[in-house]
């Protein structure tokens, strides 16, 4: 996706918000936006999202996208799950896949037990976890997120980070805006702040490409995943740390006579590596057969400990 030339104002021969923006966000990129508050950082991302058009310039090449705004339009007369099901119909997905993508994004984001409920009838919190779920329902090309971790009890917003690491790793894009310094810290490709009409990136926060870092060099992340019985270590990336832990129910039989026992034990994957190589075990993780569930991605802190030595291996 493509930005040249952008500005965007408001009637006829008002002030310029933005003026002259080239940007480019390739697939697997995740941006921050910065700026100080009125400085044209949610305009920026309307006119990302596709919502508002450019007063002048051109934007060519956006992907199928998704978008939560600042503010949620509770009195839209759905429940939680009708919304995200109508949504999901939008999207493209079909009526099954919609359902059945409202329902795991509500379980994901612990609001299942609200799947009936009036949008007017849901708190803030609960509110700002639908209009979450509504845009990671179709996979987005590009997910854009303006201050969409607002409101979110802390176990919803370490859901939001996964899913921010997973959209990225799958070769989404997603550009956001957060007033809290610390999040998502590290992982962004680059950091940019509008700032008098111009976006301009913010010394030292494009990260190097993978073939740049040194082993150890730059912030480092850490990785924690489930995988099914007797699942393999992608890659036996160095410091991964693998326990088991159930035992797991086997899948239900073909006919549907529910399980049929236990199947063993599942695996816990811990590891750290540079931030610049994350997306790559994201992906492999995601794509291997099965798929392991990322459970968390957070940046490390110098002063974190260290994780047990290659190759250790614990009962839960």
């Amino acid at each position: 996706m493509r930005l040249r030339g952008v500005g965007r104002r408001y009637g006829l021969g008002g002030p310029w918000v933005l003026r002259g923006v080239d940007l480019e966000v390739p697939p697997g990129s995740l941006t921050r936006i910065q700026g100080r508050n009125g400085s044209g950082k949610s305009t920026l991302l309307r006119l990302l999202a596709g919502i508002d058009a450019p007063s002048a310039g051109r934007i060519t090449g956006r992907p199928p996208t998704a978008y939560v705004p600042e503010r949620f339009p509770a009195e839209l007369p759905f429940s939680a799950l009708g919304y995200l099901a109508h949504l999901g119909r939008i999207h493209g997905l079909s009526r099954a896949a919609a359902a059945r993508g409202a329902g795991e994004w509500l379980e994901r984001f612990g609001a299942d037990g609200y799947a009936g409920t009036p949008l007017a009838e849901l708190s803030k919190g609960t509110s700002q976890k639908i209009a979450v779920a509504q845009a990671l329902l179709a996979s987005p090309g590009l997910l854009i997120l303006d201050e969409a971790w607002t409101g979110l009890d802390q176990a919803a917003r370490r859901v939001l980070d996964t899913a921010v690491a997973e959209r990225v790793a799958d070769g989404g894009a997603v550009v956001f805006v957060d007033h809290d310094p610390r999040r998502l810290a590290g992982a962004p490709d680059r950091v940019l702040r509008v700032t008098e009409t111009r976006l301009e990136p913010v010394d030292g926060t494009v990260r190097p490409s993978a073939a740049q870092d040194g082993p150890g060099a730059g912030p480092r992340v850490r990785v924690e995943a489930e995988g099914a019985p007797g699942a393999g270590l992608p890659g036996e990336p160095a410091g991964a740390v693998v326990r088991e832990y159930g035992p797991v129910p086997a899948p239900a039989p073909a006919h549907g006579s529910g399980a049929d026992g236990p199947a063993g034990r599942g695996v816990r994957l811990t590891v750290e590596v540079g931030a610049a190589d994350s997306d790559g075990l994201l992906r492999t993780l995601l794509t291997a057969e099965p798929p392991w569930h990322i459970r968390a991605v957070t940046t490390i802190n110098d002063n974190d400990a260290q994780e047990p030595a290659r190759g250790a291996k614990e009962k839960a």
